[in-house]
């Protein structure tokens, strides 16, 4: 069993026995931490917050949970059911809640499931927020409210549609281009809140010709659901044997997009936030932002346009906090999730389809020509394991003065440019292990660069 506490939220197996997974106890103890972190931060005034929930098979048995805890501490609810990570962000701020808690696990198989922290802008806590409330939760110093003071739960379901129709009302989205190209589009929602919002938008962009596998939302997922090549198989044999366009693949909780050619290959995840970026930038020049472990592709293409590129530490909410710094148009994440500030800071696979289908509409290419059209990259993802009392802070400060001539950035851990080439070291919090992220022109040369790494790294 496992349970992971961060700045996040909580995240873990459900059940076992309490601090080893993901148990009642362990959700009623963090909801009840992130409630009265709420309302201290709020100075008492809190009353609203807004609960969503993917669809995975132990979503309702921790709705409950959570929404019994926040009414005990004196905080009415607003659940919107079964709705993406990006429809729960946008519903705090339309509803003007102090907060949301969003019930996914992401992209983590379906014995996990969490809880997603957010504050009253509809982003996440950054590091300093959720520590206070990690530390709440430890301590159990929280207090229920008396029985006169106890919060009220409302439903309101109607924010798939409002989402959809913030999308639409866009001006970079061209409902009309998209209907005029005749696209037919294939969808993989691996049976969670995806399968219901994803068709939907679809529809309501002018796409009549519609694939979808894995649409039902009943948690029980088709394949591994994280969105990667290698479980993706289905939709990658659709591309192939139909007339399909383009291949629509989401998480469970719907923020990162995948692309599927219509030959059946990866548009690569990387490369979501490249296309995209690139469609934006041709209309509203402006900075651009990816973490640290991203593809050099959406600096070179922001160079391009003669804008400017900058890096954060690696994470959502340290993403968003650099777009907001440099006033970026479009940013986010190598792993598919696209954040565009016309709409809300945060990752959302409705904006990034919508733009992307906008482009590929637009250009009257095929997605092959318009991936060759960009700068060829290949990303490797390797570790290197270490003893348990190795000093691994040692190691990275070895590692950057061992390259001191190069361009390095140690805003997350040791990230060393080279001219045609990256490498990113990271050291992970919960265990002893240096995550060695590389980039080259080819899969050969970046993992060729990492066994490089691996073999001074040991030396070091």
């Amino acid at each position: 069993m496992s349970l992971i506490k961060s700045i996040s939220g909580i995240r873990g197996t459900i059940g076992g026995r309490s601090g080893d997974g993901l148990g009642g106890v362990d959700i009623v103890r963090f909801t009840a931490a992130y409630a009265e972190f709420i309302k201290r931060s709020s100075e008492g005034h809190a009353r609203k917050i807004v609960v969503g929930r993917d669809a995975r098979l132990s979503g309702k048995m921790v709705d409950k949970l959570v929404c019994g805890t926040l009414m005990a501490m004196g905080l009415d609810v607003v659940n919107i059911g079964l709705a993406s990570t990006p429809t729960t962000e946008i519903a705090v701020t339309c509803e003007g809640a102090d907060g949301g808690i969003i019930i996914t696990a992401s992209h983590n198989p379906t014995q996990w499931n969490a809880l997603k922290l957010l504050n009253s802008k509809g982003e996440f806590l950054n590091d300093a927020e959720g520590k206070q409330v990690i530390e709440i939760a430890e301590a159990e110093d929280f207090t229920f409210a008396d029985v006169m003071e106890l919060g009220t739960e409302y439903a309101n379901e109607t924010y798939d549609e409002r989402h959809i129709e913030m999308v639409l009302a866009l001006p970079l989205v061209d409902r009309e281009a998209i209907r005029k190209a005749g696209l037919t589009v294939a969808v993989d929602a691996v049976n969670s809140v995806g399968g219901r919002i994803i068709p939907r938008l679809l529809r309501a962009l002018g796409v009549k010709n519609i694939i979808e596998l894995n649409c039902e939302a009943n948690g029980r997922f088709a394949h591994t659901p994280e969105p990667i090549p290698e479980n993706l198989s289905g939709i990658a044999e659709v591309m192939r044997t139909s007339d399909a366009d383009c291949g629509v693949v989401v998480d469970p909780d719907v923020d990162r997009l995948a692309l599927v050619m219509e030959n059946g290959e990866m548009f690569v995840e990387e490369y979501t936030l490249v296309a995209v970026a690139d469609y934006v930038l041709s209309h509203t020049p402006g900075s651009t932002v990816s973490n640290l472990s991203s593809s050099r592709a959406l600096r070179d293409v922001t160079r391009a346009h003669g804008c400017d590129y900058s890096a954060a530490a690696v994470g959502e909410v340290n993403v968003v906090a650099k777009m907001k710094e440099t006033g970026a148009v479009i940013g986010g994440e190598g792993n598919g999730g696209v954040i565009y500030p016309e709409l809300h800071y945060g990752r959302d696979a409705l904006v990034g389809v919508a733009l992307f289908l906008t482009l590929l509409a637009k250009s009257g290419k095929k997605m092959t020509e318009l991936k060759a059209g960009y700068p060829q990259y290949a990303i490797a993802k390797n570790k290197i394991t270490l003893t348990p009392d190795t000093d691994v802070d040692a190691i990275l400060s070895a590692a950057k003065k061992h390259f001191g001539n190069e361009e390095i950035n140690d805003i997350d851990g040791v990230k060393i440019d080279f001219a045609e080439s990256w490498v990113h070291l990271r050291k992970s919090n919960t265990e002893p292990i240096i995550r060695i992220y590389s980039e080259a022109a080819t899969m050969e040369q970046a993992e060729r660069l990492a066994e490089e790494m691996k073999g001074i790294i040991a030396s070091l």
